[in-house]
């Protein structure tokens, strides 16, 4: 696109492969090498668990590097069906690029190579999530201004949603310079139909709200009855008389009563007589919406009492000391409120975590280190309390959860506890072995007792003696809580029906807690072998081969999986089927009659695609003159544009 701002960086146009097996550890090459474009397809292990929904599972725990994974799940049929467009919420924390060595990753990888690593792997997600979904990455500020550019050039940046900052730290860091307590977690949207979940209200967000008038709908807040859209028409900026100073007031500069005006005439008038009357102030009405005069209506009236100010007075606090206040309030100056109620939903998600809320560092550790007790800690996990947050918010129970880069396990374990489908996978098989399997089993097995397993919900439970706030009667409970310590210590004894009164009437809220019981399952499965590579002979040419491990149903499989046919294993001659085109795969020489089984049996109306390492004589002319569209393919050259010369 013309004009478009994009970070550009060293080989950006190239593509890596990894130079080490299980290590974040890469190599430059041409993007068409084999190397990097070969599909790999997914080899089922076991599962772990029960089967109790029929055998329909979605959870999935695969061995092998993310990138050739998430290759696997949009380019192989069976998987693009099920999971293409289909994830509904992706997280990943990646390698932070902090330059530090840990023992379970490499997290040291040059910008450049950074860069391209999660390029590739955010268009694949981006592939994987569902319109309405959203990707949340999760980084420090080593690599965050550049992940901001990156998700802009990938998503879009009409698709960014928010940079949640979330407090990691309980305490500040010793040493010199700046503490740094936070992470940034990215939020960006598949398209515009993303729509975070609103977050459970809380006893803080509900403070505000009162009920002084004994509202039989419950508490209300004193809020604004006007609001800033004014309707360009000159018919919502009406003057209202005071009732109190007799005065006429209109809404601000731009802005306009929230109601219509039958509605708040109906309000006024339990307080006092109000009636229309035209006060011929177009030209007002016209200037304060910057609208044309002759585009403004001279038929708007004002509200106005219909009775002397002095009635209304007496009127308006007769109303007032009868309670139970009608839905537009007349302040004690006589000026105008709105009764806005306790919202039947919980609040937008806020971009502000602290600690007291999700966890921090040392609460992530400490889940791990108990699940895992003896064994070296984990070096970067996740508090599951912080997942937990991100996964409801971004879903709903039953959908899917991705996250390629496994680490210890969390996202996984906090989407089974929560209800949700989840995906992950992690390339170091002794971080699978020692931490994300055992942990999964623990969850499934109903023994993992921490984090997310525990949910609590706190709501209000009465309201609080006289004008006492909910930070005014938890801070008297700190203190008491402190006093009656101390008293202890020094041998003083209160009357404990008194102490349990008092608390009794400042108490703020009720716990209601939910227990993760167990059950589900999981699929464990593992990347099939490299089954092309590129080798250097003895005059510096490049040339590719297939690799030992690629003959019989791997060869197979990998070529079905590169071509996108799913496989037909109930078929004795093709291995798969893409339309009205089917592939067999011939290990060694086409022979002519080799071919003339497969033409036998090639379904009419159908074509075939033959890839075999080399034919015989004649094989490919009497292929295309009895099968029109069909065609021979030879393994691995015709599978791949790849020159090697040129690359």
């Amino acid at each position: 696109m013309a004009g478009r701002l994009e970070l550009t960086w060293w080989n950006k146009d190239r593509a890596l492969i990894p130079a080490e097996t299980g290590k974040y550890s890469y190599t430059w090459v041409d993007r068409a090498d084999p190397r990097a474009c070969q599909t790999h397809y997914l080899i089922d292990e076991e599962h772990v668990g029960d089967r109790s929904d029929g055998g329909v599972h979605d959870n999935l725990l695969v061995r092998g590097e993310s990138g050739d994974v998430l290759e696997a799940l949009t380019r192989v049929p069976e998987l693009a069906e099920r999971y293409v467009r289909k994830v509904k919420c992706v997280y990943i924390d990646p390698p932070f690029n902090t330059e530090k060595s840990f023992s379970h990753y490499e997290d040291n990888l040059e910008h450049s190579v950074w860069l391209t690593m999660m390029r590739d792997r955010l268009t694949m997600l981006r592939t994987l999530l569902s319109d309405d979904g959203s990707i949340w990455v999760h980084l420090n500020y080593d690599e965050n201004h550049r992940m901001r550019c990156l998700l802009d050039e990938v998503f879009g940046a009409d698709k960014f949603a928010a940079e949640v900052v979330w407090q990691k730290s309980d305490s500040p860091r010793r040493g010199t310079g700046f503490s740094t307590d936070q992470d940034v977690i990215l939020v960006y949207g598949k398209t515009a139909a993303f729509a975070p979940k609103r977050s459970e209200r809380t006893d803080e967000d509900n403070e505000r709200f009162t009920n002084p008038d004994n509202d039989p709908d419950g508490p209300w807040w004193d809020d604004n009855p006007t609001a800033n859209h004014g309707d360009g028409k000159g018919g919502m900026c009406y003057a209202i008389q005071n009732p109190i100073t007799g005065e006429l007031v209109r809404p601000g500069t731009s802005a306009s009563w929230r109601y219509s005006q039958d509605r708040i005439l109906a309000s006024l008038n339990e307080w006092a007589p109000y009636r229309k009357e035209n006060l011929h102030d177009a030209e007002y009405r016209a200037k304060h919406e910057g609208v044309p005069p002759e585009k403004t209506s001279d038929d708007v009236y004002a509200l106005v009492l219909d009775v002397p100010l002095e009635e209304a007075r007496i009127k308006v606090e007769e109303r007032r000391a009868a309670g139970s206040w009608p839905e537009i309030i007349i302040r004690q100056g006589g000026t105008l409120g709105r009764k806005a109620y306790i919202p039947l939903q919980g609040s937008n998600p806020r971009t502000w975590w602290t600690n007291e809320e999700v966890g921090h560092n040392r609460e992530a550790k400490a889940e791990v280190k108990a699940l895992f007790p003896g064994e070296p800690a984990f070096p970067t996990p996740k508090p599951e309390r912080l997942l937990a947050r991100i996964i409801r918010v971004a879903t709903e129970p039953g959908e899917i959860v991705l996250d390629c880069f496994g680490g210890s396990g969390t996202t996984a374990s906090v989407a089974h506890k929560l209800g949700r489908r989840w995906v992950t996978c992690e390339l170091l098989d002794s971080t699978v072995e020692k931490h994300i399997r055992p942990r999964l089993e623990k969850v499934i097995a109903g023994t993992d007792m921490g984090g997310a397993t525990i949910l609590e919900t706190h709501t209000k439970e009465v309201p609080l003696p006289g004008n006492t706030t909910l930070k005014e009667a938890r801070s008297f409970n700190l203190v008491l809580g402190r006093l009656l310590r101390i008293a202890a210590e020094e041998g003083i004894s209160f009357d404990q029906s008194s102490v349990e009164a008092m608390r009794e009437l400042t108490r703020t809220r009720t716990i209601r807690t939910q227990v993760w019981h167990g059950g589900g399952g999981f699929d464990v499965a593992r990347l099939s072998p490299e089954w092309v590579e590129v080798e250097t002979d003895e005059y510096g040419r490049l040339d590719m081969f297939t690799t030992p491990q690629a003959s019989g149903d791997v060869l197979a499989r990998s070529i079905a999986a590169h071509l996108r046919y799913r496989l037909t294993p109930d078929d004795p001659w093709f291995v798969g089927v893409k339309g009205r085109s089917r592939l067999a795969v011939v290990e060694g020489i086409l022979t002519m009659p080799k071919l003339e089984e497969l033409l036998f049996n090639i379904p009419e109306g159908d074509t075939g695609t033959l890839a075999c390492y080399d034919t015989d004589p004649g094989v490919d002319r009497e292929l295309r003159r009895r099968s029109p569209g069909s065609r021979i393919l030879l393994v691995p050259h015709d599978l791949f544009k790849f020159n090697p010369q040129e690359a």
